[in-house]
């Protein structure tokens, strides 16, 4: 099958809302995005060619100035159609969760992968991305002989195909990235209590103005990504906490690298 990147050129480079103002380039990607439909085209392609356990790739926090970014794979069923699949930025929280537990209830096979904010700092986000993606995708079971991903391409054997604005046209791709989503969501809401300076239950780890003002009071958490111009402009420096030491014997890098709670997986 001859892979293809699938680009949409449709809206204008001044867009405009209905009072004439001018959008942000962000408010004419979401307007884009909700024009459009999420089906299984590019999965019917690829099962057309002779694959038969094709996944959707995607992830979630690249722009987050906290925490990891978070990958998932999703082999759906195609015996079995999930309705209101499609981009996970488009789908209020509660209707996130309720597509999540069906898609990982009737898929034939989901992963989901972290890359930390360490090992983002080390590698640059781009690169982190990739690599959760990749994780995501060695952990499918069934393996997974073809690739849908949103926008990017691995350095894997398998036949894959890049879709530009891949969550919200190929399911596959939306049920990944609702299925990172949401991982993500929790992981961050359970470092709130322990960081709650920052609001991370509202803000997931985003740029917001709470969250910005926060890191100029109280300097950024073991677990900001100091990579992000954000974060190293803070005027407070960047320290470990030292309930956060799990080893108090160990040495300050050792402990620099034990940043999780217990009870969050990766």
């Amino acid at each position: 099958m001859t892979e293809r990147i699938s680009t949409f050129r449709n809206m204008p480079p001044a867009a405009k809302s209905r009072t004439g103002k001018q959008l942000s380039a962000s408010a004419a990607k979401l307007r884009l995005l909700k024009r459009l439909r999420c089906t299984l085209k590019y999965e019917k392609l690829a099962w057309g060619s002779g694959a038969k356990l094709v996944a959707g790739v995607d992830e979630v926090g690249r722009g987050s100035l906290f925490g990891p970014v978070v990958a998932a794979a999703v082999v759906l069923d195609p015996c079995y159609r999930i309705r209101g699949l499609r981009d996970s930025k488009l789908l209020l929280a509660d209707r996130r969760e309720v597509l999540a537990a069906r898609i990982r209830e009737h898929a034939v096979a989901w992963a989901v992968a972290a890359v930390d904010a360490a090992r983002i700092d080390q590698i640059n986000i781009y690169h982190a991305s990739r690599l959760a993606m990749h994780e995501a995708v060695s952990q499918l079971s069934p393996s997974a002989d073809y690739l849908l991903i949103d926008a990017m391409r691995l350095d894997c054997d398998l036949p894959q195909q890049p879709i530009i604005h891949g969550d919200a046209i190929s399911a596959s791709i939306a049920a990944a990235s609702i299925i990172a989503k949401v991982h993500r969501d929790h992981m961050i809401s359970q470092w709130d209590p322990v960081f709650p300076a920052y609001c991370l239950r509202s803000n997931k780890g985003y740029s917001t103005a709470k969250h910005l003002a926060a890191l100029r009071e109280h300097g950024p958490s073991p677990l900001h990504r100091q990579s992000f111009a954000p974060v190293w402009n803070a005027p407070v420096p960047q320290e470990v906490l030292q309930f956060m030491l799990q080893d108090s014997g160990g040495s300050t890098e050792q402990n620099r690298l034990s940043r999780r709670p217990s009870n969050i997986s990766s």
